[in-house]
């Protein structure tokens, strides 16, 4: 197992760097000076044209691209990221501000989701072709068709505006930073953030399941008179698995992506509507930095999923 957990941590590197590449790419071909996106404005403002050139010359940006890009690379791992060309302000503190909200809700939203979705999607292969399957099925139809933004709307309206359960927005009340007090404010975007994952899983999940209960070594678990429970559960639920944990891999890039729409919908400070409000200014460093962060925390999330699926079928730490 350590084993095939080194070789998934040794593939992240070549796949980090190459959307680092991309992003750097990016940043070359936006207009302007680069010193601007490098150094503060408050003391680019007061720099002569003598001084601009030292500083690029000191900075490696008179250099050949690969060059750049290995000493650029260098500075993100630091955790210097540049600035915002909008607001003048250091993208790594920006960041730091906003990550940890869209980490928390992309998080609980994922809990949840694969919560509900393998719960309902195993209650409805083992009720097939009943009332049960039929309702869940239904509701698992229009939670893919339904876009994300229209059930935000709708939970504002009904849950925060009509019955006043919860708030409509926000990440915490005004001095009150605990995580108890933030419960209430995470309930309405986590679930619409989640609501597309579990029609998905539910559905998956309901024909990987049907598919394992017809396998042999079931009928054979049968037959050995093992109790129900355990040949669903032990033999049945964990097999039918494998493919959703396949299944989710692929989705994870979406459910971070989507907290983008949800965060813009319910006033939530993460990085989604940090990145919304870059791209009204025209600030392409911020987004593009954003974007970056983004795509290491997904390809993260993704290894996690692998190596939950190794643990889940030993066969994967074989081959």
């Amino acid at each position: 197992m350590l084993k095939y957990l080194a070789k998934r941590i040794l593939q992240l590197i070549p796949k980090l760097l190459v959307i680092s590449l991309i992003i750097f790419l990016g940043l070359q071909l936006l207009p302007g000076d680069p010193i601007t996106r490098t150094i503060s404005p408050e003391i680019y403002k007061y720099m002569t044209e003598a001084q601009m050139e030292q500083l690029r010359e000191a900075l490696g940006l008179n250099k050949p691209l690969i060059v750049q890009y290995f000493t650029w690379l260098k500075g993100i791992l630091r955790g210097d990221l540049g600035y915002s060309q909008s607001s003048g302000s250091d993208i790594a503190s920006m960041l730091k501000g906003r990550l940890p909200s869209t980490i928390e809700l992309a998080f609980f939203g994922l809990i949840v989701a694969n919560i509900l979705g393998l719960l309902f999607g195993y209650i409805a292969a083992l009720n097939k072709n009943s009332f049960i399957d039929y309702l869940f099925t239904t509701l698992s139809v229009i939670g893919i068709s339904v876009p994300e933004f229209f059930f935000g709307i709708a939970f504002i309206m009904f849950f925060a505006l009509k019955l006043k359960w919860l708030p409509t927005g926000g990440r915490m009340a005004a001095g009150h930073p605990e995580f108890s007090s933030r419960i209430k404010y995470m309930v309405l975007p986590v679930f619409c953030l989640g609501i597309s994952l579990i029609a998905t899983l539910m559905r998956f999940t309901r024909s990987s399941m049907l598919d394992v209960l017809n396998k042999d070594y079931i009928k054979t678990a049968r037959s050995k008179g093992l109790n129900e429970t355990e040949i669903n559960v032990k033999h049945g639920f964990r097999n039918a698995l494998i493919p959703v944990m396949t299944l989710l891999v692929f989705r994870l890039p979406i459910l971070v992506s989507g907290t983008v729409v949800i965060e813009s919908i319910f006033n939530y400070p993460g990085m989604g509507s940090m990145v919304l409000d870059a791209l009204s200014a025209g600030d392409m460093p911020v987004v593009m930095i954003t974007t970056l962060v983004i795509s290491a925390v997904t390809l993260v999330a993704s290894t996690l999923v692998d190596v939950l699926t190794a643990m889940l079928d030993p066969r994967i730490r074989l081959e």
